[in-house]
């Protein structure tokens, strides 16, 4: 048994090449084989949002706090708030984050595949950010 404790893991910057603003990322646990989860506290100030990208396995999103946006390649960007929960099926190309006048705070929790989590993609444009999203 392990048990990760509040404030043990440092809070770090999301990387430019996958982020745009200022996110701060919170990776508390990562298990070992044969389990393959991980997850992390992401927190996007108003305006910021990850950069396009799959999860191999899918990923679960939990929003703890604020408002932000989630869309699929070709589909709408769809509003996200405190206590939703939002399933990111496998290989589905997306993007997450704040909305322009909220900041979000949301739990990732992703499995690895092959040892690997997330493929990274190109940025969000600030033209595709702002189209707006079914509420």
């Amino acid at each position: 048994m392990d048990i990760f404790k509040q404030g043990a893991t440092p809070t770090v910057s999301g990387p430019e090449d996958y982020f745009t603003g200022e996110v701060k990322i919170n990776s508390p646990f990562k298990t070992t084989e044969p389990a393959r989860v991980s997850g992390a506290t992401v927190t996007f100030p108003a305006g910021a949002r990850t950069a396009w990208h799959t999860h191999p396995l899918g990923q679960t999103l939990i929003v703890t706090e604020g408002q932000g946006w989630v869309q699929e390649w070709d589909k709408p960007a769809r509003a996200i708030g405190k206590g939703d929960i939002v399933w990111i099926r496998p290989e589905v190309k997306h993007w997450h984050g704040a909305s322009a006048s909220s900041a979000m705070t949301h739990i990732a929790i992703a499995e690895a595949q092959d040892g690997k989590v997330v493929d990274w993609m190109e940025k969000v444009s600030d033209e595709q950010y702002q189209q707006p999203g079914d509420q």
